[in-house]
């Protein structure tokens, strides 16, 4: 028997409302939309850039607990600078996101969401 091999991983991340993180995801990241299980009101979508792809959950506002910890997903990316610039002109950081060197040997800058989920992007240093 062969063994198995992973391949991909396609987190999950938990959104209020579907439409707004697909326009935040493809008009300030630069996503594609993969798929959604609805095209006017999806309560489930995939979006894709290059080779990542992220699926986008609804949850009810209602049940939404702000203090509960959100995901923090670690995208790997060479052009660490390029991808900063042009993140930088889409009004999607907070005011203290840059680039930063860290002792564990990454170049990586951090910000979050619509929903407070947390995206870094970084670059091995080794």
């Amino acid at each position: 028997m062969e063994k198995a091999h992973l391949h991909q991983i396609h987190p999950v991340l938990p959104v209020q409302n579907v439409l707004a993180a697909l326009f935040f995801y493809v008009n300030k990241l630069g996503f594609d939309i993969a798929f959604a299980d609805d095209p006017k009101a999806p309560t489930y979508a995939g979006i894709r850039r290059d080779d990542i792809e992220i699926h986008l959950q609804w949850h009810d506002p209602k049940e939404w607990e702000t203090a509960v910890d959100r995901p923090m997903l670690r995208i790997v990316t060479q052009n660490i600078e390029s991808l900063f610039e042009e993140y930088k002109t889409k009004d999607v950081f907070h005011e203290s996101t840059s680039i930063k060197e860290t002792a564990w040997q990454t170049k990586e800058f951090a910000f979050y969401d619509l929903y407070k989920n947390g995206l870094t992007f970084y670059k091995d240093l080794h």
